[in-house]
């Protein structure tokens, strides 16, 4: 049987598990950002959320345990588009499909939700598994920026993919099937 999966809006309580979140190995490896980030540095950045409208985070639990995080940023309503990003913080969560059902919630939000255009993202080109997973939804390869972000002191190659609206609607049955198959139940956003 599926674990169940639900994203929930982020909370208060969420601010020391989140600090936590990204300041591991596991997730910093794949950020931007690869220094330890402070309490001090963390509280800005969480308390700077509420008063963001281009920014929205969301807690994705699994069996009602908090695992990761995703998020749109960036959301610009004039050119109907927005970023997006998410980590599953615990490495024992993985390979259960619950990356593949935080995509197509998002997907789904976005375009079903929002009634966005365009769903844009960025991932080192080293994290494979995250950008084929993006790629098996439907995302289009749409550029490669060399030596983009520096980690560890080296310069590494990061990859945009982006998606339309229509893209997702070509797809969004075949990625459907792939969650029933896995043993989840589509999920229907607002």
């Amino acid at each position: 049987m599926a674990p169940q999966v639900n994203l929930r809006p982020l909370e208060p309580d969420d601010r020391a598990r989140i600090l936590a979140w990204r300041n591991a190995p596991d997730v910093r490896a794949y950020m931007y950002a690869d220094h330890l980030i402070s309490p001090e540095e963390h509280a800005r950045w969480f308390a700077a959320i509420p008063d963001d409208p281009t920014r929205t985070y969301w807690v994705v639990e699994m069996d009602g345990a908090p695992v990761g995080l995703a998020n749109l940023y960036d959301v610009d309503r004039r050119n109907q588009r927005c970023s997006w990003a998410y980590y599953l913080a615990d490495p024992a969560v993985r390979g259960h499909g619950v990356g593949s059902y935080v995509e197509y919630w998002v997907l789904e939000y976005v375009f079903a939700g929002l009634r966005l255009a365009k769903l844009w993202c960025e991932v080192l080109a080293s994290n494979e598994p995250v950008w084929k997973l993006h790629q098996t939804f439907g995302f289009t390869l749409e550029a490669r920026f060399r030596r983009h972000v520096v980690k560890d002191g080296e310069g590494v190659d990061v990859l945009g993919l982006g998606m339309l609206a229509a893209d997702w609607k070509a797809k969004q049955a075949q990625m459907a099937e792939r969650l029933k198959l896995r043993g989840f139940e589509p999920p229907t956003v607002p």
